[in-house]
């Protein structure tokens, strides 16, 4: 079990830099001086220029407060960033105050912060930007300085197109602001799952290093075991029939332990026999066992079957399949009524599992939304005992997205449904590889039995 909350990744996603805000307000205090200057020199506008650059110097000094105050590299709370968003939603509400209101083309800027916020700060937080938004530009529809013009005109916009600004900058930052969140949210979704996966992954990863280890230990152990049966022996030999009765149960003793020892390494070392590394390969039909085994003591009935109309396929040990794999089959106990039914098929082109359970299968969300992250039908009590046990994505539904990523990576095609026949209910999940990618790690070892295909080159697709 992983003791990382797969939760923390959401709350240090939305911690942004203030460096981020800082290079942000210094692009906005550049293009709101250029827009004054060049109004008011170059277009020859009656602006209120030194009103506009002291709002403007408003932004330059809490810019250089805030550089100077804290480091580059520090992270805003959501809080923090609200009102520094707030301050720029103000900052903005006055120069326009001050250079027409709403008849100012630049009032659109007023979705530029909502739109910030709405990436990367909670949905409360964008919500109430939005409604301070909104309120300024309705205090700028009703309350403003006259829109500067040329000094031999006067322009005097009317009221129905100010209010189609205004209509404008309402449904834009609601739009805007629903849009940007829906996506930056399914982002971070993602980005948090992926990084869970690698968790998980690297745990697997880490336990089938370890048996990598125990095999060559398994090895390496077993000329020194040879030595020291060999010098026992001897030492019987040399001393014969004549020797202490303490040092003969001393000798004893250690034959006895050395047998023990290299019993325990046969064990670790051979599956059934044949030379292979239980470590390395497996038969498909050992495989189905390695997954059941855990569960035969949680009092749901196991189905077991496993047949096919050509040689059993080997496959090459992959911990992420075997994780995915598990992770399905400890789905099905946890949802099934009384029953669970795990089969194992095989042709000459096709290997396939498929697990069944009696319960109440799965939800339309979740057919709908296969594959992707935090999508669950756990009830919440089933989903905080399960986040006790430690396990990464446990009640957040991450179970189901990781084992279907790691199980696809393998080259699978993995099926998800519910039992149609007449009379009958529950899930059904079905796992099917071309028998060639299943076997690929395999044949590493083995001479094919059967067919024709050529081997795949290396790298093509991960082994099982």
């Amino acid at each position: 079990m992983l003791d990382t909350d797969p939760s923390g990744f959401v709350r240090d996603a939305r911690h942004l830099r203030l460096d981020t805000f800082v290079r942000l307000r210094w692009l906005a205090i550049t293009g709101q001086s250029a827009a004054v200057v060049g109004a008011q020199f170059g277009l020859g506008l009656g602006l209120p220029f030194g009103w506009c650059f002291l709002a403007i110097a408003a932004s330059s000094w809490l810019n250089l407060g805030l550089r100077i105050r804290f480091p580059a590299s520090y992270r805003l709370s959501a809080d923090s960033a609200a009102l520094l968003l707030a301050f720029d939603i103000v900052q903005l509400a006055v120069l326009l105050f001050l250079t027409g209101g709403l008849q100012n083309p630049f009032s659109l800027l007023f979705l530029a912060p909502v739109l910030i916020s709405a990436t990367a700060l909670p949905p409360e937080r964008t919500l109430a930007l939005g409604l301070l938004a909104i309120g300024l530009a309705t205090l700028l529809a009703l309350v403003h300085r006259p829109l500067p013009w040329f000094a031999d005109g006067r322009i005097e916009l009317p009221f129905l197109y100010v209010s189609g600004v205004w209509t404008a900058i309402l449904l834009g930052t609601a739009f805007t602001g629903v849009y940007a969140w829906r996506v930056s949210e399914e982002t971070r979704q993602l980005a948090q799952a992926l990084a869970a996966t690698e968790l998980v992954l690297a745990r697997e990863q880490h336990l089938s290093q370890l048996d990598g280890l125990a095999a060559a230990a398994a090895h390496e152990l077993g000329t020194p075991l040879g030595t020291i049966m060999v010098v026992t022996k001897e030492l019987v030999r040399q001393l014969g029939p004549d020797a202490p009765p303490a040092v003969a149960e001393d000798l004893q003793l250690l034959r006895e332990q050395v047998d023990r020892c290299r019993g325990i390494l046969s064990k670790l070392t051979s599956l059934d026999g044949d030379g292979a590394g239980f470590l390395e390969t497996l038969s498909f039909s050992h495989l189905i066992e390695e997954l059941v085994a855990p569960h035969r003591a949680m009092g749901i009935a196991l189905d077991i079957s496993s047949q096919g109309d050509a040689p059993e396929p080997d496959c090459r040990r992959n911990a992420g399949v075997m994780f995915g794999l598990g992770n399905i089959l400890d789905n099905a106990v946890d949802f099934a009524d009384a029953r669970v039914v795990i089969e194992g098929r095989w042709t000459l082109d096709r290997v396939t599992l498929e697990i069944r359970d009696d319960g109440p299968g799965f939800s339309a969300e979740v057919l709908l939304r296969a594959g992707e992250p935090y999508v669950t039908t756990r009830s919440p009590d089933r989903a905080a005992g399960q986040a006790q046990g430690g396990t990464v994505g446990a009640g957040l539904g991450l179970g189901l997205f990781i084992a279907k990523t790691l199980i696809e990576r393998s080259g699978a095609q993995i099926t998800l449904s519910n039992a149609s026949a007449p009379g009958t209910h529950g899930a059904q999940v079905r796992i099917s590889w071309a028998r060639h990618i299943f076997e690929r790690g395999a044949a590493l070892r083995h001479a094919p039995e059967f067919g024709t295909r050529p081997p795949l080159p290396a790298g093509d697709v991960a082994p099982i």
